[in-house]
């Protein structure tokens, strides 16, 4: 079954191959596809990029278990001193007995008394902790959201090949960003004096550039989202810096491939 037929499965399988959860028969089956059919393999490199960006967010951390510990004696300790409190208020059958319970009591609320106070210190102690903890946590929170809101949104995908079919360069496109990556698969050099450039090739239309590449393993062009939605994309060689404005290529064309959108 050709998998690029039902894009929704085929996205879905590609984010559990990127994600790690495609295994088995299932994961074997889906790379032999994915060898053959160029679109599905860059689908499988998107969701893949996309992970790898999500994995440097920092994890959140949890109050250490000695804070808990700490706050469950601090109340246990609250438990004792009203239950002695309230031994203090029973009535006695005596007067001589009421004023020995009484001395006792008064023995054991000075005692317990002293307790408290030193239990208070250290439940003061554990509250601090735990706004210290809330407040980093609450960093934490800010920066992961920061963290989320620069990750890459992977829109459109497209991967160019040679006229072998050899994988040569992906392209993916963030239109929270309005940004094309370029990463080059193979070891093509261009020169010192040529200059790759990438086209949009619209369906009847004459290919309109979307930018100079520089040299590099990775390039990032920016560009509008309209422009990416074509059915295709190319490089030529080009002399340095390009060919004008408004002309189409002038130079062999390299690598080619079709736009896949992600969803």
């Amino acid at each position: 079954m050709d998998l690029m037929r039902h894009p929704e499965l085929a996205d879905r399988l590609a984010a559990a191959y990127g994600l790690g959860s495609l295994r088995g028969r299932a994961r074997r089956r889906f790379e032999a596809q994915a060898r053959q059919i160029p679109g599905l393999r860059a689908l499988a490199l998107a969701w893949q990029e996309r992970f790898a960006a999500m994995t440097e967010l920092q994890p959140g951390q949890q109050p250490s278990a000695n804070v808990w510990r700490r706050i469950e004696n601090a109340l246990a300790h609250e438990r004792e001193g009203r239950a002695l409190q309230a031994q203090r208020r029973a009535p006695s059958r005596s007067w001589r007995g009421f004023a020995i319970a009484g001395a006792f009591a008064t023995l054991a609320a000075v005692a317990v008394s002293v307790s408290l106070f030193t239990r208070l210190g250290e439940r003061d102690d554990v509250v601090a902790r735990l706004e210290r903890d809330r407040q980093a946590l609450s960093q934490q929170n800010v920066q992961l959201a920061s963290q989320v809101q620069a990750a890459p949104d992977i829109r459109y995908v497209a991967m160019l090949s040679d006229d072998r079919s050899a994988p040569s360069v992906l392209v993916t496109f963030d239109p929270k960003h309005n940004t094309l990556t370029l990463k080059r698969l193979g070891n093509y050099d261009e020169g010192a004096e040529k200059s790759l450039q990438l086209w949009a090739l619209p369906p009847g239309g004459a290919p309109r550039s979307l930018g100079v590449l520089p040299q590099g393993a990775v390039a990032r062009l920016t560009a509008a989202e309209n422009q990416v939605q074509v059915p295709a994309l190319a490089i030529s060689l080009e002399p340095k810096g390009g060919v004008p404005a408004g002309s189409g290529p002038t130079g062999p064309v390299l690598f080619k491939g079709a736009v896949v959108p992600t969803s």
